[in-house]
């Protein structure tokens, strides 16, 4: 009877430590679960997903039944390896000490490390099936539940602290929102995470980060020969142009040049009937989010916009094309240009034009020009230099080694940027800026 005795208390010790870990199993699992995926599939009527959310909104009570259920049962572990010690080895002091190291090492190792690493390895999977386990036994300990969650109420009053998570904690915020696009790439397929990446840039940068620069807008002077104009609408490769007289200070507005082609070789068509077609242009103030940019686009049903400053002199150039491609990538050309994509040479480096905006640059060469100042290469090196550069000087921008190639009307045509790990390599390149 003795033997059968001891094997019954070892049988309810192991079932126990059972218990143990399945409340610890399941404490873990349902704090680490992903909150998103258990709310999407609880719309789409999973039943075991629905009662997860419904305890995670009572985060307090949940904790209550399981750290409840938990206790009890490791106290219960506890006193019943003590009686199977007393029953073997009678009172003695070492037992008891020895009973209680054992108990400690069986809780700590079967119901606590392992069954936690279990819940947090497969928190998701394990969170429908434990819902379907302490719903239940959460209406059945609810009293007691409540009675012990008013002592820890009444502590929590005394800390300052409140037992409800504000409705902020459960909120991402957009930097959060973007880590975890980025984490997704075995769900999202590269080129949707660079869209959807893109899409939080918006809010980020402004009209002027965006813009062709005032420089390099082609531009219908009407005050040039008329077999000028001809030449350059029946060659021009925009399918709007800006019409004005002598410079973008007179700007009389936009030409879709589409209208104007059928009646071009006509006698008839004279600058009267030119301007006829001219459309009113349409002013974007400078410091414009490109996300609010994008907005006023659709609300005013315009396509193009030109950047003005607080004087209103115009900066540069905005078109809803140049938006949509910032955000899918290039899909068009407005005609014969440079290669829009750069890449390094084999000698680590790489010719562009003065007119590059900063922004493509960092992104197509890994770069990290400044962005707060000018938008282009031409304007970064003035500012450098404070003066008007010249062909065959080296400067260092930002750590960044950069050659002028060509100047022209006081801008910068062409440059030769160094790969920035062979700028130690090339310190001969460097001669130090004019004072």
């Amino acid at each position: 009877m003795d033997s059968i005795s001891i094997s019954v208390q070892l049988g309810a010790l192991i079932g126990l430590l059972a218990m143990s870990a399945i409340f610890s199993m399941s404490e873990t699992a349902m704090m680490a679960a992903n909150r998103f995926r258990l709310r999407h599939m609880a719309q789409n009527g999973h039943r075991g997903a629905a009662k997860a959310l419904a305890l995670l909104e009572h985060t307090d009570k949940m904790l209550g039944v399981i750290l409840l259920g938990n206790n009890l049962v490791n106290a219960a572990a506890a006193t019943l390896v003590s009686v199977i010690a007393m029953h073997l080895f009678g009172e003695e002091k070492w037992a008891l000490g020895a009973s209680t190291l054992v108990i400690t090492f069986a809780i700590l190792v079967f119901s606590e490390i392992t069954p936690k690493i279990v819940g947090a390895s497969y928190a998701d999977r394990l969170a429908l099936i434990m819902a379907y386990f302490l719903t239940p036994l959460l209406r059945i300990c609810y009293p007691v539940v409540w009675f012990v969650n008013l002592f820890a109420a009444a502590i929590l009053r005394t800390l300052g602290l409140s037992m409800k998570p504000s409705a902020e904690s459960a909120r991402l915020s957009p930097e959060e929102l973007r880590s975890l696009v980025l984490e997704s790439s075995h769900v999202v397929p590269k080129k949707h995470q660079s869209i959807l990446n893109s899409l939080f840039d918006l809010n980020n940068i402004t009209v002027e980060d965006m813009m062709t620069p005032r420089g390099s807008i082609e531009i219908l002077d009407i005050e040039q020969e008329w077999e000028a104009v001809h030449q350059q609408l029946l060659t021009s490769h925009h399918s709007r142009l800006p019409v004005c007289r002598g410079s973008l200070d007179q700007l009389l507005g936009i030409l879709p040049v589409r209208r104007v082609l059928a009646g071009i070789s006509s006698s008839d068509f004279n600058e009267a009937s030119l301007l006829e077609q001219v459309q009113q242009a349409y002013y974007i103030p400078a410091g414009t989010a490109v996300f609010s940019q994008l907005s006023f686009f659709q609300e005013n049903r315009q396509r193009i916009g030109f950047v003005v400053d607080e004087y209103g002199e115009i900066l540069g150039l905005l078109t809803l094309e140049d938006i949509i491609e910032e955000i899918v990538g290039d899909f068009t050309t407005s005609g014969p240009s440079p290669d829009h994509e750069l890449t390094w040479s084999e000698e680590g480096s790489v010719v562009v034009e003065g007119s590059r905006l900063l922004r493509d640059l960092n992104r197509m060469l890994d770069l990290d020009f400044p962005l707060a100042g000018p938008k282009t290469l031409n304007g970064l090196i003035l500012e450098h230099f404070q003066d008007i550069p010249e062909a065959d000087v080296s400067l260092k921008l930002n750590d960044i080694a950069v050659e002028i190639l060509q100047t022209r009307n006081r801008s910068v045509v062409t440059a030769r940027i160094y790969r920035p790990a062979l700028i130690e390599d090339s310190v001969s390149l460097y001669k130090a800026p004019p004072t």
